[in-house]
């Protein structure tokens, strides 16, 4: 799916909130907005840092439900680190590479061509293994270039 318009995204974000019985408050559309202009996931620190007006337990809360209605996606890295973005069907396809030094995560979107090959070869093992396939999500780990240069944590 193409990256929904703001004004859609807020209408479905609406929608998928009154559908759990939740109101579309101002913190809650001040997350969503912080989520969107990220361009990346992000950890819970990191998006009280970009509005110091939220308090973290709210925060915090409301992702949870966010996640629960499907409106964000919550990355589970490991016991440290934990990031959420908007739902993939709220902006569009992507895949993550992640540093397994510092814990950032950053999006990227493969080419046509390796959707094509990853779709095929996901079949297959679908088919193999008689598992109802309705997407996929890639994770690429290793170092980033700061943990590699010595730079330091950039997540």
């Amino acid at each position: 799916m193409a990256a929904t318009a703001p004004d859609d995204l807020h209408d479905e974000i609406t929608r998928r909130l009154a559908d759990r019985n939740l109101r579309y408050t101002r913190s809650r559309r001040a997350l969503v907005e912080i989520l969107a202009s990220a361009g990346r996931p992000l950890t819970l620190p990191q998006v009280l840092d970009s509005d110091r007006t939220l308090a973290q337990s709210s925060a915090y809360r409301n992702l949870a439900e966010f996640t629960d209605a499907g409106v964000t996606n919550r990355i589970f890295i490991d016991e440290e680190h934990s990031y959420f973005e908007l739902a993939e069907d709220l902006t569009s396809h992507h895949h993550h590479v992640v540093c397994n030094s510092c814990g950032r995560i950053d999006d990227f979107t493969a080419s046509s061509s390796l959707e094509s090959e990853l779709h095929r070869a996901l079949r297959t093992v679908s088919n193999s293994t008689g598992f109802a396939l309705t997407g996929h999500r890639l994770d690429l780990v290793g170092r980033c270039g700061n943990c590699i240069t010595g730079i330091g944590d950039s997540a």
